[in-house]
This record gives structure tokens, C-alpha cells and sequence, in this order.
């Protein structure tokens, strides 16, 4: 990786879920550490890091130790509310991959890494024998849109690119309810079709799809 595609003491957010780019998760944030990195963050209008969390919780407890998986997913705020003091309400857009080299917990608990950027996967076409994944997620999208409070609430938000292996493949990722360790593996693979065949499998073994 070249220094152009590095990021230093990037700040990261452990979490009980793995955020897939061009995905959309809403986060309630009250803990200190939390609170302080999304402020700077949306005041500098810088990303952050969603790592899946390995060992402990989404919330600090003592003499727990936090582990957390070396490739996530930056995130940009995207929408930023408080409804009162110590409480913030976001919504973050997953962005590109990443890959961690090095991290480093701070005396406040926010754990930091430098990172390198992981390439995005390359386009690639549905092929005519996963069609049938294609056609059942955007059912399963309209049927989201129309139950969704607000078109900007929807858990799968526009663009959608249905005829790409990836798009779709990281959209059931996020809609299904698959294990962490799964989800976070299907995140890391480097083929957006492997991804979207492997899917298909989970589709057709749930009775979602023939």
C-alpha cells in the first residue's frame, strides 16, 4: 500500500455488528469516549472506524478487555442529533475498507489504529444464474421503504445497484440475520461474486429464494 492510501490514528468504535460499505447503521451513543469521538469527528467532518467486536462489549465494563477484528469499514456521519445532554443519536454511511496495521487504547478507553485502505471491490454483473438474489432484494427493499417511518429512515438507502455482485451481496449481508463471524467473513472477501454466491447458498437453504 502506498502512503496515499494510509490513515493515521484513525479512531475506532468496537461494535456487535459489521458495517458493510454502501451501508447505513444508526448508532445511539452515550458513552464518553464515544461522545467525544463523533463530536470531533462531525466538527472536523472525518471518518471513523467500525470494527467488529471478538471479545467484550459494545460498552466499557472494568477489567474486561475489548478485541475486535483487523478489517473494518469507515464510516461518515451522516445524520447528527441530541436529544438531550449525554445522549447523540447518528446515522453513518460505510464507506471503503480497511485494514489495521497497528492500535493503541487511549488512557479514556478510545482506541485508535493506523490503518491501510483495502481496494473496493471491482464491479461485477449479476450473473443470469444469481438473478434470482437480485430480484428478491429489491422486493425485500420496497417492502422496507414502505414500512420505513421516512424515506430517508429506510434501512437501504439509493442508489440501489441491483446488477452488481457486491452491492447486493453486502445488502442481504446487512438484512440477514447471519452470525458476526460470518458476516465479517463474507466483509473480507476480496471477490464480490464469491460473496454473492455464497449468499445465494444462505438464500436457498432459508427457503428465500429456489
Amino acid at each position: 500500500m502506498s502512503a496515499a492510501l494510509t490513515l493515521q490514528s484513525l479512531p475506532l468504535f468496537p461494535l456487535a455488528a459489521v458495517l458493510f460499505p454502501g451501508g447505513v447503521m444508526p448508532l445511539r451513543i452515550f458513552e464518553v469516549r464515544y461522545l467525544d469521538m463523533i463530536g470531533r469527528c462531525r466538527k472536523a467532518g472525518a471518518p471513523f472506524g467500525v470494527v467488529s467486536l471478538t471479545q467484550g462489549g459494545e460498552v466499557r465494563l472494568p477489567g474486561v478487555k475489548e478485541a475486535f477484528s483487523r478489517v473494518g469499514t469507515l464510516a461518515t456521519i451522516t445524520e447528527f442529533e441530541t436529544p438531550r445532554p449525554g445522549l447523540m443519536l447518528v446515522r453513518a454511511s460505510g464507506e471503503q475498507r480497511f485494514r489495521i496495521t497497528s492500535s493503541d487504547q487511549l488512557k479514556h478507553g478510545l482506541w485508535v489504529a493506523d490503518v491501510e485502505r483495502v481496494d473496493s471491490d471491482q464491479a461485477v454483473p449479476v450473473p443470469d444464474d444469481l438473478k434470482v438474489t437480485s430480484a428478491a432484494l429489491e422486493k425485500v427493499i420496497t417492502s422496507l421503504q414502505e414500512r420505513a417511518p421516512a424515506p430517508d429512515q429506510a434501512p437501504v438507502m439509493p442508489p440501489w445497484h441491483l446488477d452488481d455482485c457486491g452491492w447486493v451481496a453486502n445488502r442481504w449481508c446487512e438484512l440477514l440475520p447471519l452470525p458476526i463471524a460470518l458476516k465479517q467473513r463474507l466483509m473480507e472477501l476480496e471477490n464480490p461474486l464469491v460473496r454473492l454466491e455464497l449468499v445465494s447458498d444462505v438464500l436457498t437453504r432459508t427457503g428465500i429464494t429456489q
